[in-house]
């Protein structure tokens, strides 16, 4: 009985390891598929967003708007969002530079980013990073609190030429961005001396619309989808717009049509890290590819007013340095560098 009992555990024993190894070769390609997924940066994969602003601010509302069309489209796994404030942008562009090799990490960044890198004497150039995609331009607006005493933009250049000191002008960027590029030109073309305009900086939308609410200027200089709440309610209203058409919903002529021979527009898009592999650069332009071909992102570019600017990689990045080149020239001529 010795002998029947020690052949029958064995057998036992070899059937329990053929199961056993049945299941586990069942479970690899479930495990398997699990792995490549998040590898490869499919729809489990996680991600870091980036923001170089506060809350409420254009970047802000960008890289928010692109991460939930990517998360609700299930096109990848949760975004981490982080808002890094300081330097108009380039505290945020540092810490990029500085992450060299991230392959999670992506950055919403724009003209402002590029303007802030030189009035702040800052090595990290938004042409060093990896460029993913450019996703919008935008129209800057001409904004006043509701009962500013400019009924039209005509009142504000009668103002504005008048004393071109008494007139506070706010942005959302620091010096060599948007917000403060569009005013430098808008003075130009209308005979103010660009050096003698008195403007403020903010740091994004957000303190902007508190200092436009409080009367702390007199005009703020922003792309409107920062003030849609405002803008709806009757708080805030709108001189003009740079563009070359009206904005739809909004009540409010172009520059052009209001005489001045102006049209102006800023952009945003997304970077990455510097020294990432060439397959990661590329998982992430697919990535935003997938994004900017769905529905809810068209529904986001017509929610905010966007303007629809897609392109990606080695022709983002020539852009990038011309935009680079540009604004150390525009900064020059007003002798801040």
């Amino acid at each position: 009985m010795g002998p029947a009992g020690s052949r029958t555990r064995g057998a036992r024993g070899r059937t329990t390891r053929t199961v056993l190894a049945a299941v586990l070769v069942a479970l690899l390609p479930l495990t398997a598929c699990g792995v490549t997924r998040g590898d490869d940066g499919g729809e489990n994969r996680r991600l870091r967003m980036m923001v170089p602003n506060s809350p409420g601010g254009g970047y802000d509302q960008t890289g928010r708007a692109a991460t939930r069309v990517m998360e609700t489209a299930e096109l990848t796994g949760r975004f981490e969002v982080s808002n890094v404030i300081g330097a108009s942008g380039t505290v945020a562009m540092q810490r990029l530079v500085n992450e060299r090799g991230a392959e999670d990490l992506l950055m919403t960044m724009g003209l402002g980013v590029v303007g802030a890198t030189y009035t702040n004497g800052s090595d990290a150039r938004v042409s060093d990073a990896t460029p993913i995609a450019q996703l919008i331009e935008e129209q800057e607006g001409l904004i006043v609190p509701a009962d500013s005493p400019f009924e039209t933009v005509e009142d504000l250049v009668e103002a504005w030429t008048a004393d071109p000191g008494s007139v506070r002008v706010g942005g959302g960027s620091a010096p060599g961005g948007p917000d403060h590029l569009f005013p430098m030109q808008l003075a130009d073309a209308v005979g103010v001396d660009p050096t003698q305009v008195n403007y403020i900086v903010y740091d994004g939308g957000g303190p902007l619309t508190t200092a436009l609410l409080g009367a702390k200027i007199d005009v703020g200089t922003s792309g409107l989808g920062e003030f849609e709440g405002q803008l709806a309610d009757g708080s805030l209203r709108v001189l003009a717009v740079s563009g070359e058409e009206r904005l739809d919903g909004v009540d409010a002529p172009t520059l052009v049509e209001s005489g001045i021979d102006l049209v102006f527009t800023n952009w945003r898009g997304v970077l990455a890290p510097p020294g990432i592999p060439d397959e990661v650069r590329d998982e992430h332009i697919a990535l935003l590819e997938e994004m900017h071909a769905t529905q809810e992102w068209k529904d986001a570019l017509e929610a905010n007013g966007w303007v629809d600017a897609f392109r990606t990689g080695d022709e983002f990045g020539q852009f990038l340095v011309e935009q680079d080149e540009r604004v150390a020239a525009t900064l020059d001529d007003l002798g801040l560098l």
